[in-house]
């Protein structure tokens, strides 16, 4: 039956193929009853940003006393009920969507927050979702075989929920009709045309441009990062300036729903790790080491910009690239950029899909090597990805800082089509024991 199924997936057009899904959400939504009526819904939308902004918004949400739902990369909550995404990927199929939200809805959750990737929009997993409130962090390079290899295909997708949401009905809870929300971050230069739908209130968030919510004085330190935001200061515990950003996106939506200082602070402090987003593996090592999800050039750049930032010492950079049909330019760019940011270079497998492993690592080496590096001295290339995270650990000295990319919080790798389980926190514990 496999053979065939592979036969067919090669022969049948992609669009086709996509167009199928279609059916599918509609049968499942309406299976579970629509669940997303009943909750007010939160998608949020763009390149990179989008897991840790969520779970940003989950803890803001919840601190004003709401039980709230979460849907994302690295993990689903149901209040404070939270385990890891193992679906691989950001927004499950249908089935296992429309199931999770109907059991957010019959556990009174008022709130859910959704990452949607463009690529589960291809998919139209989407259909059958009532969003009241959306966000857009921003666009960049982004799978792109799923979308032709055309940023504008990547936009008429992403914008699908947004025509939708602003044609959507307005539910009534609680007595009050819940108004259609679009909140932008104003750095992207393509927010304005994200913001050109009608609905009942639009605002925008940005750390540069001025916007309605504009981070400034941002402090980026080893506890977190601090910055002030309309005559307010706020701080949160997850590292990394990029995270000023993040959460100036989750203090816009408190605000507009209505919630005051105290309490976004509130819930910013109670959120003191997101699974694989800059989280700390400490085993008692004389070193620091950071599991962190970036797999692409924008999130790899931010990533060095803080490591940079925080580190005492030498800078060691694991990282790797997808197979399966996803960006291939975006390879020795990511090489170039831990290249130039880092002391030393470990490449290695991530989830090569059905391509060959050492193609991929031979990309992201040349970038690599274009930034200096040397194979052998302080550039290495390992397939094996339990063996490469050990080469890293074991090049680390003290007050090292040492980087673990590309998976963050995943529950498996996929190597020749075969999926095993795998935590790439979980390794690192186990090889810094070893050490």
């Amino acid at each position: 039956m496999k053979p065939i199924k592979k036969i067919l997936h090669t022969i049948i057009p992609q669009g086709t193929k996509d167009a199928l899904h279609y059916p599918e959400s509609k049968y499942y939504s309406r299976k579970y009853h629509f669940p997303t009526q009943g909750m007010i819904t939160i998608g949020v939308i763009g390149s990179k940003g989008k897991t840790t902004t969520s779970n940003m918004i989950w803890a803001v949400l919840t601190a004003s006393g709401a039980k709230v739902g979460q849907i994302g990369t690295a993990n689903i909550r149901i209040g404070a009920k939270e385990e890891l995404n193992k679906y691989h990927m950001t927004m499950p199929g249908p089935a296992a969507l429309q199931k999770i939200l109907a059991e957010m809805k019959a556990a009174d959750c008022k709130y859910v927050v959704m990452e949607v990737p463009s690529e589960a929009q291809t998919q139209w997993r989407h259909i059958g979702i009532n969003f009241d409130m959306l966000v857009f962090t921003n666009v960049e390079r982004e799978i792109m075989a799923s979308h032709r290899g055309s940023m504008e295909v990547l936009h008429q997708h992403n914008k699908r929920v947004f025509k939708a949401t602003a044609k959507g009905t307005r539910k009534e809870m609680d007595g009050k009709k819940i108004p259609k929300i679009i909140i932008a971050n104003a750095d992207s230069k393509y927010s304005s045309s994200y913001m050109d739908f009608a609905v009942d209130k639009k605002a925008t968030y940005s750390t540069h441009a001025v916007s309605d919510y504009q981070a400034k004085n941002i402090v980026s330190n080893a506890k977190g990062v601090d910055f002030e935001l309309n005559l307010d200061k706020y701080h949160v515990n997850i590292l990394g300036e990029i995270n000023a950003e993040n959460a100036t996106a989750a203090v816009a939506v408190g605000k507009e729903l209505g919630m005051d200082r105290k309490t976004i602070q509130n819930g910013l402090n109670s959120l003191k790790t997101i699974p694989g987003r800059m989280e700390p593996i400490n085993q008692g090592q004389s070193f620091t080491v950071l599991v962190d999800y970036a797999h692409s050039p924008a999130s790899m750049e931010a990533l060095m910009k803080s490591a940079k930032a925080m580190a005492k010492g030498k800078i060691i950079t694991l990282l790797g690239a997808e197979g399966g049909g996803r960006d291939v330019e975006k390879r020795p760019l990511m090489g170039k950029l831990a290249g130039e940011a880092s002391d030393y270079v470990v490449i290695t497998n991530v989830d090569p899909y059905e391509d060959n492993p050492q193609t991929i690592i031979d990309d992201i080496a040349n970038g690599a090597r274009q930034a200096g590096k040397v194979d052998e001295k302080d550039l290495f290339c390992i397939q094996d990805r339990r063996a490469g995270i050990r080469k890293a650990l074991k090049l680390a000295k003290k007050n090292n800082l040492v980087l673990i990319t590309g998976k963050g919080a995943e529950q498996s790798i996929v190597i020749n089509g075969k999926s095993t389980p795998w935590d790439d926190r979980k390794v690192v514990r186990e090889e810094l024991e070893k050490l």
